[in-house]
């Protein structure tokens, strides 16, 4: 997508240093809009910022730790500070899945995995959704969820239960907030080619070329960039009577 649909719109990506965020960052830029790439990884964050600022878009980088309340807000706070607005935002930061079976359950892990995949769109939303409402005229939030989100994979109990009530925050969310012009959806990627794939295929001891066709009907696996394609166009107003739903981009995984 190479046409201005979000000319000079103000717009949050969190987890934006890498895989599906960076791509979503790099894409909003080249859409026109103002990015602010959110981030606990500082020095990827920055250097994406930079790449993207050096190809002549606009972008700002904010620390982020977005399982903290205070630095969510710290968040909004630098945005608006920076820019003047938010229009939106792609609340997108993860951790990678959990590889054991619920009965050898890591409390540790689950705290961590929660607190960043669910906890952290829960505040991303509550103070987004607060500018937002402030503004009075509107925006669009894109919560990443996952193919795990409607079907569950073995040893992955709690991404999948964290992935499932993403799609419950964003179902309220829409709810709650129509009535202000704010809209609200989901993206549920599938097996995308990201570091935190890979990684997660290494801890299970398997190889990409055995996983790909068990994972998409079109037997690859997904790109970044087209996770972001469809976060860009929820965001823009091309998408103007959706909210509330779930975006697929999973190469026909969920549907057979």
């Amino acid at each position: 997508m190479t046409f201005p649909v979000l000319q000079d719109k103000v717009i949050i990506v969190t987890g934006g240093a890498q895989g599906m965020g960076e791509a979503t960052a790099r894409l909003a830029a080249n859409a026109g809009a103002k990015v602010v790439l959110a981030d606990f990884n500082e020095a990827g964050g920055q250097a994406v910022v930079d790449s993207i600022t050096a190809d002549g878009g606009q972008a700002t980088f904010v620390k982020t730790d977005v399982s903290n309340p205070a630095s969510v807000e710290n968040m909004v706070k630098q945005t608006v500070d920076a820019y003047g607005r938010l229009d939106g935002a792609v609340n997108n930061a993860a951790l990678k899945p959990d590889v054991d079976p619920l009965s050898d359950l890591d409390d540790e892990y689950f705290d961590r995995l929660i607190g960043v995949d669910l906890k952290g769109v829960a505040l991303c939303l509550k103070y987004e959704l607060r500018q937002l409402i402030a503004q009075g005229d509107g925006g669009s939030i894109v919560n990443i969820s996952s193919t795990n989100g409607f079907r569950p994979q073995y040893n992955q109990g709690v991404y999948t239960a964290a992935k499932h009530g993403v799609v419950g925050l964003t179902k309220n969310a829409a709810l709650e907030n129509g009535p202000h012009n704010i809209r609200v959806n989901s993206v549920a990627p599938g097996a995308i080619e990201t570091p935190m794939l890979v990684e997660s295929i290494q801890d299970n001891n398997l190889k990409p070329e055995d996983v790909a066709p068990r994972l998409s009907v079109l037997n690859r696996f997904g790109k970044p960039e087209e996770v972001a394609e469809g976060s860009v166009w929820l965001l823009s107003d091309n998408s103007s009577y959706v909210t509330g739903t779930v975006l697929h981009v999973d190469g026909g995984y969920t549907g057979r």
